[in-house]
């Protein structure tokens, strides 16, 4: 059994986050482009996606074996990118990498609600390392957060259906992971109220 190791901060926010800017880099530079591969043309972001799901493929798994871990969030979010940029690539339509972050934020939402409605809270299980909480704390983060989740999948359905492909990638890239920065910025209440010291006995 592979031991549960920790690696350098650094690595692990490059391995995470590399391949969005990597996307995003990529996009920047091919958008305008458009390729014969096959006797068939594809535009530059269908191509950018095929690069991408390799890419986070390589990422995930060296996780995986520097780690000896993944959370389930890394799993669901790999088998997404995988399904749904390999269905853009295959039949050359960019709408269906599109939808990826709605459905990532809608399966997320609704696992968090469906602790919720068993009294527990499934974000504490992944979190609860980093940030321990009292049990009250977690349910009221765990509430908050789905409702984010929920909006995040109706604003990313809104923005590629309304608007260009290059404003979607700005907000993927930018939009989606300031939101959730921002969320657990502004949660410094719940943090101080229901936080638990080191030194307590629960």
């Amino acid at each position: 059994m592979m031991s549960q190791d920790k690696i350098n901060p650094l690595l692990k926010t490059v391995l995470e986050l590399g391949p969005i800017v990597a996307f995003f880099v990529a996009y920047l530079l091919l958008k305008d482009n458009v390729y014969t591969i096959g006797g068939r043309a594809y535009d530059g972001f269908i191509l950018v996606t095929a690069g991408f799901i390799p890419l986070v493929l390589i990422t995930t798994t060296a996780l995986w074996r520097l780690t000896g871990k993944l959370s389930k969030m890394q799993v669901v979010t790999l088998l997404l990118v995988i399904v749904f940029g390999g269905m853009s690539v295959w039949l050359n339509d960019d709408r269906f990498f599109k939808m990826k972050p709605t459905l990532i934020y809608l399966i997320f939402g609704a696992i968090l609600g469906l602790g919720l409605l068993r009294g527990r809270s499934y974000l504490q299980s992944v979190m609860d390392e980093t940030m321990p909480l009292q049990r009250e704390g977690w349910l009221i983060l765990t509430r908050r957060l789905m409702m984010l989740f929920f909006v995040l999948a109706i604003a990313n359905e809104a923005v590629w259906r309304l608007m260009s492909t290059e404003a979607w990638v700005y907000f993927k890239t930018f939009g989606l992971s300031a939101a959730v920065f921002g969320f657990f910025i502004t949660q410094g209440r719940v943090f101080s109220e229901y936080g638990i010291d080191e030194g307590d006995d629960e």
